[in-house]
């Protein structure tokens, strides 16, 4: 699978090079993530959408929204845990995919049908928990890919690994995101009662559903998994026997790497805003740009607001999937430090500007500022911090490092909706701009981060 195999050894630290691979390689097993990002872009782009026609506030949005980042703080760091201890006949990392995917697709299937539940509990309560099932599946599939990438490629593919993940990150994204509208324009209806789902939003989460699971099941069949004796070799370490406890979760967390607290501060600034776009996006696209009340959420005009919102994240991801093929080439130029913190000022000014545009028809242009940063979000950081991280604590570290995604979630999940409605007066577009600072911000704090090679010395 990975063609011929030649043996590069290098005796200096007492360990095999991994052989480079193919870009086929490269691609199939990242390719999972197509139907990852699917599925994110619909619960992205449609999640408040579908809790507002439930009945939610727009000052409790973000409430809800807590559900996507608490389940992701506590699966990521125990799938990364148990997945750097796991050897099996399917592989170390694979077992977490065809699980999450499943889960995960059976959740899209039933999210728009949260009001069938109405009789016991409130649609929306119902939305929001389904909202989490689906979050917390998504996490256990996807965790393991970033692992993956790192478990498979030498330092030298390591940029280029991630670039090609956050290419189909963008691609799954995009087709995710315009699945809505694109149903739209084929004829389904986008009429919504009040309390239900339109039909053009129904069918895109079953849509994404299925592709969600063929998807994870194409990288299932057809990448290959090092053995632990060969995995042994390349990392320099031995081969457990035994899993280690679940409590050196918290030794890990204690002894983590400089970089990665570091890198920490940029997470915050770069989720904090994201979190934002995402919750306020709709009610602010709908307030500000087509100038509907707060509270009209089953309009038809309010259902256009929806579609455009999709459309627009299409943009971003569209903008982020060209790029993620370019970030090799600007990171050997500029290094990835100054590569990152172009894109998140690019997404910054991007977002700034949506204040500024009042023809729905123009959104796209601020999106564009927000795909490079989307792009360099997905693979800087991770590029950055690989290096850091002895390889046979790779699982548990990228799932520690979810904290500073979550974290910052979290936060904005508790404050961003009272923020919303006493601060900014119910006018979420503030939100938009705030976002857009904070990407400023992370790109500042970029430039502080220690970025290294592979520093692990093995001992004799």
């Amino acid at each position: 699978m990975f063609g011929e195999r030649k043996n590069y050894f290098y005796y200096k630290k007492y360990t095999m090079e991994k052989p480079r691979l193919s870009f086929w390689d490269i691609w199939n097993m990242s390719f999972g993530f197509l139907g990852i990002q699917f599925g994110f872009a619909l619960q992205n782009a449609n999640g408040s959408r579908i809790l507002q026609t439930f009945g939610a506030d727009v000052e409790h949005l973000s409430w809800f929204w807590l559900a996507a980042p608490l389940t992701g703080m506590i699966i990521q760091p125990i799938i990364g845990h148990y997945s750097d201890n796991t050897w099996t006949r399917l592989g170390r990392r694979r077992p977490y995919f065809l699980a999450g995917a499943i889960l995960a697709s059976l959740a899209l299937a039933i999210m728009p049908h949260a009001g069938v539940f109405a009789a016991l509990i409130p649609p929306m309560f119902v939305g929001a928990g389904i909202l989490m099932i689906m979050d917390a599946s998504i996490n256990v599939a996807m965790e393991p890919f970033r692992a993956l990438v790192a478990d498979n490629l030498p330092t030298s593919q390591r940029t280029l690994g991630f670039s090609v993940q956050t290419f189909i990150i963008g691609a799954g994204a995009v087709i995710g995101s315009v699945m809505p509208s694109f149903l739209d324009k084929m004829g389904v209806s986008i009429n919504a009662v009040e309390g239900g789902i339109a039909d053009n939003v129904r069918y895109a989460f079953y849509v994404g559903a299925a592709v969600f699971l063929i998807s994870i099941i194409w990288t299932i069949i057809k990448t290959r998994e090092y053995p632990p004796e060969e995995y042994a070799q390349y990392h320099g370490g031995e081969v457990k026997e035994e899993p280690g406890k679940f409590t050196d979760i918290f030794k890990d967390f204690k002894s983590m790497p400089k970089t990665m607290k570091q890198l920490g501060a940029v997470q915050f600034f770069s989720w904090f805003a994201l979190f934002s776009m995402w919750v306020f996006c709709t009610p602010a696209i709908a307030t500000h740009v087509y100038g509907l009340a707060v509270d009209d959420t089953t309009s038809l005009l309010y259902q256009k607001a929806g579609n455009k919102v999709g459309d627009i994240f299409a943009v971003y991801n569209g903008v982020a999937t060209i790029i993620a093929l370019l970030l090799p080439a600007i990171a050997a130029r500029l290094g990835r430090k100054m590569t990152h913190a172009i894109g998140l000022t690019m997404g910054g000014l991007g977002l700034v500007s949506m204040y500024f545009i009042t023809d729905p028809d123009l959104l796209w242009i601020s999106m564009i500022g927000v795909g490079v940063a989307w792009a360099s979000i997905l693979a800087m950081p991770y590029a950055i911090l690989a290096g850091s991280i002895p390889p046979g604590k790779m699982g548990i570290y990228m799932g520690i490092f979810n904290f500073f995604i979550t974290g910052p979630q979290i936060l904005n999940g508790i404050i961003g909706g009272p923020i919303v409605k006493h601060v900014y007066d119910s006018q979420p577009i503030y939100a938009i701009v705030i976002a857009g600072v904070f990407l400023i911000l992370g790109a500042v704090s970029v430039m502080f981060v220690d970025d290294v090679d592979d520093k692990v010395e093995v001992p004799v």
